[in-house]
């Protein structure tokens, strides 16, 4: 059950990475408007609130790679992180697209469920 909570949770993690360099480096790119169905004039005006958007996807990359790091000791900080990740997804699906749920949320709560039964 750890290999597979841990997996998921890397998975979590290099996904947060991916939105963090989409949405930092790539959001007035071809790429990025692709990703997220923007135009040109609408990334472009939105290009620095992206970034700070990016970033926080980032922090939360790296809580989840903090608690992998610390094996079963970070069980908590992963928990923790991945239910960031999952009320960011409620959010996201609830005021931009429904597609976040899945994208973030539900990968969240697997991660969640798989390190529910390592609590001791």
């Amino acid at each position: 059950m750890r290999i597979a909570a841990d997996l998921v949770t890397a998975l979590v993690a290099a996904l947060h990475v991916y939105i963090l360099v989409l949405e930092m480096f790539w959001w007035d790119t071809p790429k990025g408007r692709k990703a997220f169905g923007l135009t040109p004039e609408f990334s472009a005006a939105t290009k620095v609130l992206a970034a700070n958007q990016g970033l926080y996807n980032g922090f939360l990359a790296a809580g989840l790679i903090w608690g992998l790091w610390l094996g079963p000791a970070g069980d908590a900080v992963k928990v923790f992180f991945l239910l960031c990740v999952a009320v960011a997804g409620l959010y996201g699906a609830a005021t931009a697209s429904k597609r976040i749920l899945f994208v973030q949320t539900v990968p969240a709560v697997l991660g969640l469920a798989l390190l529910f039964p390592l609590q001791g």
